[in-house]
């Protein structure tokens, strides 16, 4: 008989009598859409030059209260049975709203920059990606939402090879004054978060070649492989390249790990030509106004992205920076942002507020003006982002938050080991490759509202317990 509560009907007391297979199969779908929504939504603003991309943060607060709610379902059904990396990320928030109170802006600090949208409540929105991903309970739930992540990348990459080879659709048809790349940005908002995207989707894809069964799904990955590696080169970014060596580095391993023929390990080669190709496209002559294949992390981040596409940040200050040195640009924006924390150390800037501390025309500015873009951009030498996710956690949020996000890490990490060692599926070999390119990836790159969502859910199912249907 089912479960009721007082005089209630059964369908209004479904939370009750839901079956761990019906809640898994509402998981895998509230996770599917957590990689799909901020790029659907991001559309419209590609399209529509006039409408911010503060629109974007609509798509993850569709996919983040889908979630919100499935987790406090899965509390409620006491699903949720990895304590110590919940009760990490739980003190992470409330550190955060600690550092929110003390942050220059309240609003800012709970919403997010505008365009930016990673406030403490796009934080909130992971936790619930995190727990609903930890209480999935059937393998098949698990294998949807990895191959959501391959999909998503597909559908990043088709918008990317319009930008690639029109120009169109894109804020990085130029990623400096007469420097024309014909960036790919897909629907990431940045070639710098396509890339990271790209990284999950393509060490996705080359496992699932070598470890599927079916002659149809490899050939599918090996296809998807391709296309990622392709795009992902024309992203022009340091992410980039160390995202396709990772998926490699993974391909390899789990080759010799699981006891798939080994002449599987030919499926690396679906990254490796692609990428090739493209070096010699560009060379050649035929993407753009360049003849050589190089990287251009500085433009990218400093100049098409923060300053020129939301306001985010001053323009560069070439007496300080050298904007084609990667080098350069990353110690430049890693001893800065240090600096910031040792200011503020405890409690940081306020989430998204890394530029504030910075700013330095017109006196005492006030961020709560809505002209605050304006001011920002003519604030020379200021930045918004720090592409080591590490450093940006300590600087906007404090050390504490710091540390929390490192002991997530390290239980996750160590219980996906020992996940590994019990049974080591398919699923649990995927997502731990995922899982450790994804933090590797933190330290050349910062979150954001695209590539976070996924990174949060594979986070979860690394430590979840699904049962084989």
């Amino acid at each position: 008989m089912s479960k009721q509560l007082f005089n209630t009907t059964e369908k209004s007391n479904f939370i009750l009598n839901m079956t761990e297979e019906k809640y898994s199969q509402l998981a895998s779908f509230g996770l599917s859409a957590a990689c799909f929504t901020t790029a659907l939504f991001a559309v419209i603003p590609e399209f529509v030059d006039k409408l911010s991309y503060s629109i974007v943060s609509g798509g993850l607060a569709v996919s983040g209260v889908i979630c919100m709610i499935l987790a406090l379902i899965a509390i409620m059904k006491k699903y949720v049975k990895r304590i110590f990396p919940v009760c990490a990320f739980g003190a992470m928030i409330l550190w955060g709203v600690i550092s929110l109170i003390n942050s220059y802006s309240v609003s800012v600090s709970f919403y997010g920059f505008s365009g930016r949208g990673e406030g403490l409540l796009a934080i909130i929105f992971y936790f619930g990606f995190f727990i609903t991903a930890i209480s999935v309970k059937r393998e098949k739930a698990v294998n949807i939402i990895i191959n959501s992540v391959i999909a998503s990348g597909l559908f990043h990459s088709v918008f990317a090879l319009i930008q690639v080879f029109t120009g169109k659709l894109s804020h990085y048809r130029f990623v400096f004054l007469k420097i024309k790349t014909c960036s790919a940005s897909g629907l990431a908002q940045s070639p710098i978060f396509l890339a990271m995207v790209l990284s999950l989707s393509l060490t996705a894809s080359l496992i699932m070649s070598i470890t599927t069964k079916s002659k149809k799904k490899r050939i599918f990955y090996i296809i998807s492989s391709c296309i990622f590696s392709f795009v992902m080169m024309f992203t022009y970014s340091l992410v980039g390249i160390v995202g396709i060596i990772l998926g490699i580095i993974s391909a390899v391993a789990v080759v010799f790990i699981s006891d798939c023929p080994k002449i599987r390990i030919i499926s690396i080669l679906s990254a490796i030509v692609p990428a090739v190709i493209s070096v010699i496209i560009v060379n050649a002559g035929l993407i753009g106004d360049i003849s050589s294949y190089k990287l251009y992390d500085g433009y990218t981040l400093w100049w098409a992205d923060s300053y020129m596409r939301i306001s985010a940040s001053g323009d560069y200050d070439k007496d300080k920076v050298n904007i084609s040195d990667i080098s350069d640009v990353y110690k430049y924006l890693n001893n800065k942002t240090v600096d910031i924390i040792r200011k503020y150390p405890l409690t940081g800037t306020g989430p998204e507020q890394l530029v504030y501390p910075q700013l330095y025309t017109y006196g005492n500015v006030d961020p709560e003006l809505n002209d605050i873009n304006e001011i920002v951009s003519v604030n020379y030498g200021t930045f918004d982002k720090v592409y080591n996710e590490y450093l940006y956690t300590a600087a906007t949020r404090g050390i504490p938050s710091l540390i929390a996000l490192l002991f997530i890490f390290g239980s996750v990490l160590v219980s996906g080991f020992r996940k590994i060692k019990k049974s080591p599926t398919d699923t649990t070999v995927c997502t731990f490759m995922m899982f450790v390119c994804g933090i590797i990836i933190f330290f050349i790159s910062c979150g954001n509202i695209t590539f976070s969502p996924v990174f949060w859910s594979i986070a979860g199912l690394l430590i979840c317990s699904p049962k084989k249907e």
